[in-house]
C-alpha cells in the first residue's frame, strides 16, 4: 500500500512539474503571442486609416453620419457627400467639436450632389479628384428604401430606386476607379443589405437594387485584384435609421412609417464600427445581422423550397394585417 501511495505521489509530483514547467509557460506564451498579434493588427489598422482620403456618400444622416464620425476619429481625411449642403455644414461643425478625435485630423471637405442624377455624380467625382488629387477609400453608403406591391408599383418608382441605390454608386465608382488603378491603390466599399442576398415580400425594388449591387461589386473585386485594389461589401440587417420613414411607396410617395424591425435594429453607431473595422482589416464581405436574417441567407441557399414557402406565408400575413 505504501508503495502504491508513493507511486501516486511521484506521478502527482511529475504532473505538477509538467504543469509548472511546460503547460503554464506555453499558455502564457500563447496569450503573449496573441496579444502581440492584436497589437500589430491594431497598429496596421490605425496606419491604414490615418491620413487616408475617405469619401462617404449619404453622410448627413443614419449610417453615413456615424461612419463620418468613426473615420474622422480614426484620423482620416474626409470627403462628405450628400444632397443637402446645410446638413453637410452642420455635420462638419459637429465633427469639429468631437472630444475624442486625434490631433492630426483634417477639416472635412463637402461635395453636394444627388446620386440619382448621373451627370452630377460625374461632376462630383471631378471635384473630389481636383481638390484632393486621389481617393484612398470610397464608401458607397447613400440609398433609398421601398415599400409596396409589385402589381401596384409604377416602373418610374423602380427606376428611381435603381438610380439611387445602383446606378449612382456604380457611376461614382467608375469615375474614381481609373485614378485608383493608376496609383495601384484604393479601397471601394459598398453598403449593401441582407436583402442583397435574400428577398422579402413588398421590398421588390429595394431588394433588386441590392442584388444588383452585390453582383456588380463581386465582379469588380475579381477584376481589380490585379491592381491591388480592395473591395468590401457590407450587408447590414435592420438599423435604427430613418430608412423606412423615407422609403418610397408604389406610387412614389413617402412611406413615413417607422417599421418595428427597424426601430429594434442595431444602432447606426454600432454598424459604423463594423464598417470601420471591416475596412481597416480589408475584409471582402461582412454580414451584419441578427440570427434570423443570418439563418435566412443560408436557408435560401441550402433549402430554397422551404425558404420560398416561408416568404409566401409572410406575404399573406402582411397583406392580411394591412387589409384588416
Amino acid at each position: 500500500l505504501s508503495s502504491c501511495g508513493s507511486r501516486k505521489t511521484a506521478q502527482k509530483g511529475k504532473l505538477m512539474d509538467l504543469t509548472s514547467t511546460v503547460i503554464i509557460p506555453l499558455l502564457f506564451g500563447s496569450l503573449g503571442i496573441f496579444a502581440l498579434f492584436r497589437l500589430l493588427q491594431w497598429m496596421r489598422m490605425r496606419t491604414y486609416l490615418q491620413e487616408a482620403v475617405v469619401v462617404i456618400t449619404g453622410a448627413t444622416s443614419g449610417l453615413g453620419k456615424e461612419c463620418a464620425k468613426a473615420f474622422y476619429a480614426a484620423g482620416s481625411r474626409l470627403v462628405l457627400c450628400g444632397r443637402d449642403g446645410e446638413k453637410l455644414k452642420d455635420l462638419v461643425q459637429q465633427l469639429s467639436t468631437m472630444t475624442n478625435h486625434r490631433k492630426n485630423t483634417h477639416k472635412p471637405h463637402t461635395v453636394v450632389f444627388d446620386l440619382s442624377d448621373t451627370k452630377t455624380v460625374l461632376n462630383a467625382a471631378e471635384e473630389i479628384l481636383k481638390y484632393l488629387g486621389y481617393v484612398d477609400i470610397l464608401i458607397n453608403n447613400a440609398g433609398i428604401s421601398f415599400r409596396g406591391t409589385i402589381v401596384d408599383t409604377g416602373l418610374d418608382v423602380d427606376k428611381k430606386v435603381m438610380e439611387t441605390n445602383y446606378f449612382g454608386p456604380i457611376a461614382l465608382t467608375k469615375a474614381l476607379l481609373p485614378s485608383m488603378i493608376k496609383r495601384r491603390q484604393g479601397h471601394i466599399v459598398a453598403i449593401s443589405s441582407v436583402q442583397g442576398k435574400i428577398s422579402i415580400p413588398f421590398r421588390s425594388a429595394y431588394a433588386a437594387s441590392k442584388h444588383a449591387t452585390q453582383a456588380f461589386f463581386d465582379c469588380l473585386r475579381a477584376e481589380v485584384d490585379q491592381y491591388d485594389i480592395d473591395v468590401t461589401v457590407i450587408s447590414p440587417g435592420y438599423i435604427q435609421t430613418n430608412l423606412s420613414l423615407n422609403a418610397v411607396t408604389a406610387d412614389g410617395s413617402r412611406y413615413g412609417v417607422m417599421d418595428k424591425n427597424t426601430a429594434e435594429g442595431q444602432t447606426a453607431a454600432e454598424v459604423a464600427q463594423v464598417v470601420l473595422n471591416a475596412v481597416a482589416q480589408k475584409k471582402k464581405e461582412v454580414l451584419v445581422a441578427g440570427l434570423t436574417p443570418f439563418l435566412a441567407v443560408y436557408l435560401r441557399n441550402l433549402f430554397p423550397r422551404l425558404f420560398f414557402t416561408l416568404m409566401a406565408t409572410r406575404a399573406k400575413k402582411e397583406r392580411k394585417a394591412k387589409d384588416s
